[in-house]
């Protein structure tokens, strides 16, 4: 990959103008290449020292950078799409986008991405040297689009996917951000209760002398646990997320973790709806796209973000590759819902696979929506219970020795 260099221009702007500036770029020459291209007769260039004092660049770790998030890509495909589409160039389109991204990580990406296409590397493999960044759909859907002539279409349709991608995650994100705050708020109550709270009781009943309830010794004896249990608790959390983190998208967790989320109840059929619709856009779009079908099953299969079903579609790829059609392989998976596959069948026999499978999308957009908002109609009531329970039931048993606090006085 080239090397970006800092180099100060001094120049003439189509007006006249004396303008100056610093650019990244991996030569003198990309320099006066992307200076023609903003309308600048270059007078100067030297390479830019980072200055000193206040005038260095300042770069603040955590403000501005990190990773890149899909609606980022996502409003970022659509903007290349409308430039190309107006009549600007591939290389001003970078340029510009390489200006404007606020994020610091994909202003980097991008201005590579814009080197790399200076010295003569196409868009698509540019792209694809930042895997990590943008998703494969994304640099395949570039490179059906660079091949068949519509890179503008192409990075529309990229576009149009990574948006409802982005709503479908917002819509399961806000249904399940208030159990989740539920839940930790209960289980912060508990924490409190039984460090600060219980020991005071404790003491007070000790004082007085008596026997205490059963619920209320319960009580105790967890108060009593919790110097030791608390920080086990902090430590195997911390060391937990560790672990998933590093481990969650290896093939060993998830061959034996996905199969079990399918079969949670209410939750399980949730997940295969999400999959089945994550499936289906995809593949869509890439057909759409002109991507061969082998890449696409492969690829979709790979972001369907679902072990079983991306197994299923390996299966189904090596049917297609021996000549058979999708729907047969689908079938025979068990994976699918009959509609689904029914509906890719219609597809194929009436050479309208693309729109069977856009409409499938649709569906189970629409169906992933309303089971969301059913589950939260349920679990809001169930979580107020419970919080009812848990915390009700500890005041209860701190309660219950007051009652013998006359007796044990007189």
């Amino acid at each position: 990959m080239a090397t970006s260099t800092a180099y100060a221009y001094k120049g003439r702007d189509s007006a006249g103008k004396v303008v100056k500036g610093k650019v990244d770029a991996s030569s003198e020459g990309a320099v006066v290449t992307r200076l023609r291209t903003m309308g600048v007769q270059p007078i100067s260039i030297a390479a830019a020292s980072d200055g000193t004092g206040l005038q260095r660049e300042i770069s603040i770790g955590g403000l501005g950078g990190g990773g890149v998030k899909m609606k980022e890509i996502a409003v970022m495909s659509r903007q290349m799409a409308t430039m190309i589409a107006s009549g600007l160039s591939l290389l001003r389109t970078l340029t510009i986008l390489a200006d404007q991204v606020d994020n610091k990580t994909l202003q980097k990406v991008m201005q590579e991405v814009r080197d790399d296409v200076e010295t003569g590397v196409s868009f698509s493999d540019a792209v694809g040297k930042h895997d990590k960044h943008f998703p494969p759909l994304m640099i395949n859907m570039i490179r059906a689009g660079e091949v068949g002539g519509f890179l503008d279409k192409a990075l529309e349709s990229t576009a149009d996917n990574f948006e409802k991608e982005v709503a479908l995650r917002s819509t399961i994100k806000s249904a399940m951000t208030y159990p989740v705050v539920v839940l930790v708020m209960s289980l912060l109550a508990v924490i409190i209760m039984l460090t600060f709270i219980v020991p005071i009781f404790q003491d007070m009943f000790t004082n007085l002398g008596g026997q205490l309830p059963l619920p209320t010794m319960m009580l105790v004896y967890a108060s009593r646990a919790m110097p030791i249990v608390l920080p086990i608790l902090i430590v195997g959390g911390i060391a937990g997320s560790i672990w998933w983190k590093t481990n969650k998208n290896s093939v060993k967790v998830r061959s034996k973790l996905d199969p079990l989320k399918l079969k949670l109840p209410v939750f399980g059929e949730l997940l295969r709806k999400i999959a089945i619709a994550r499936f289906s856009r995809n593949f869509s779009n890439m057909i759409g796209a002109g991507v061969p079908i082998l890449t696409a099953l492969r690829i979709v299969g790979e972001v369907s973000g679902n072990y079983v079903l991306e197994e299923a579609l390996v299966d189904v790829a090596e049917s297609v590759r021996q000549g058979e059609s999708i729907a047969a392989p689908l079938t025979a998976s068990g994976v699918f819902p009959p509609m689904v596959t029914q509906m890719i069948s219609v597809g194929e026999d009436a050479g309208s696979l693309e729109t069977m499978l856009e409409k499938v999308a649709d569906f189970y957009d629409q169906e992933v929506k309303s089971t969301t908002e059913s589950l939260t109609a349920l679990i809001e009531p169930l979580l107020i219970a419970f919080l009812g329970v848990v915390v009700g039931g500890m005041i209860v048993a701190l309660y219950l020795p007051i009652f013998q606090i006359t007796s044990l006085i007189k």
